[in-house]
């Protein structure tokens, strides 16, 4: 009697974790166990079990509900793109796609009231309502050069060029980050590209913004000529409240920019 009892309990065990079409099946087993076991082991034992078969199945329910949202999830995730600028180059890394190769542009470096940050501008701009001409009441944009006069090697060379950059897109990835003081990317990030901080003359009047720019740099053909504008001054590490060790004073500080999935 018991190893029939036993049995039955299997067969309604596995007939619960079925698809919805058995459901006939389960019903008619359920009916079984009911009329069979009421008169072997009475009916208090077969509402137990009716009670036990019901919260598995609720359990299995629960987790095929959770394994589908971790799966949307995961696709939604792999699903998502990031858009970052190459600073001082004019295409992307591989495996980035491009949308435009542009030129630096900002606020020249003696406005007091300049825009911070710098600009990736297009290479084709498209115009709106305008009338030509300096009429003052506005703000103004320029290109953008290295300074590196005080430099050796290819770095020196740069100097007074004007600046390219290029817009691109990462594909599977949910975020990108430029590191300072970093030349490798921390676990679990992917370098996009490693560089020098650069950012404006520290007692110009515009403020400026702590910019990445390629370690490999390019320059613009046709421009390299001191018209000034938005400038990038290579930073060095100042002891004091930086702390040195680790920091070394009068070093220049590089970057990389990475992006994780």
């Amino acid at each position: 009697m018991i190893m029939g009892v036993l049995i039955i309990f299997l067969m309604i065990f596995v007939a619960t974790h079925a698809e919805t079409k058995t459901g006939n099946c389960k019903d008619l087993l359920e009916g079984y166990l009911a009329g069979r076991l009421s008169s072997e082991v009475g009916g208090n034992h077969v509402e137990a079990l009716r009670r036990e078969f019901k919260t598995s199945q609720e359990k299995a329910i629960r987790t095929k509900e959770k394994l589908e949202a971790d799966i949307h999830t995961l696709k939604a995730t792999r699903n998502t793109s990031v858009v970052y600028t190459r600073w001082g180059k004019k295409e992307c890394p591989n495996g980035s796609e491009p949308i435009h190769s542009g030129y630096v542009g900002g606020s020249h470096f003696s406005h007091s009231g300049g825009a911070v940050e710098p600009l990736c501008l297009p290479r084709n701009p498209e115009w709106g309502i305008y009338k030509d001409g300096t009429k003052g009441g506005k703000a103004y944009i320029y290109g953008a050069e290295y300074e590196t006069s005080d430099l050796t090697g290819y770095m020196r060379k740069l100097h007074d060029h004007d600046v390219p950059c290029a817009v691109c897109l990462r594909r599977n990835k949910s975020a990108v980050k430029m590191f300072p003081a970093r030349k490798t990317c921390y676990k679990g990030w992917k370098l996009e590209y490693r560089g020098y901080l650069m950012a404006g003359y520290y007692t110009n009047s515009a403020g400026s913004k702590f910019t990445c720019i390629d370690a490999n740099p390019d320059t613009l053909h046709g421009g390299h000529a001191s018209t000034d504008g938005y400038l990038f001054y290579l930073v060095e590490a100042q002891c004091g409240s930086l702390k040195c060790p680790p920091y070394v004073n009068g070093r220049v500080l590089v970057c990389v920019v990475c992006s994780k999935e």
